[in-house]
């Protein structure tokens, strides 16, 4: 799911060497997926009122009963 979601980041940028995602554990036990994108590209990824931050968040969470888990996406910039 990482790769997936680096991949479509990448396809949003301008800068995507800078692109990169952390797996991290969630405190109710949920996997957290941080993407981490240049800040001045932190808008791109978010897109108009939010929509294709919307869009990732639905993918990643799709993913989660495949991993057997929950999964979150966080956004940093």
């Amino acid at each position: 799911m990482a790769e997936l979601l680096a991949e479509l980041a990448r396809r949003l940028v301008d800068e995507p060497d800078q692109v990169r995602v952390e797996q991290v554990e969630g405190e109710d036990g949920s996997l957290v997926l941080r993407l981490h994108v240049a800040a001045e590209d932190v808008g791109k990824v978010i897109g108009r009122q939010g929509r294709i931050a919307r869009a990732l968040r639905t993918i990643v969470r799709a993913g989660g009963p495949f991993a057997g888990r929950r999964m979150q996406l966080d956004i940093v910039g």
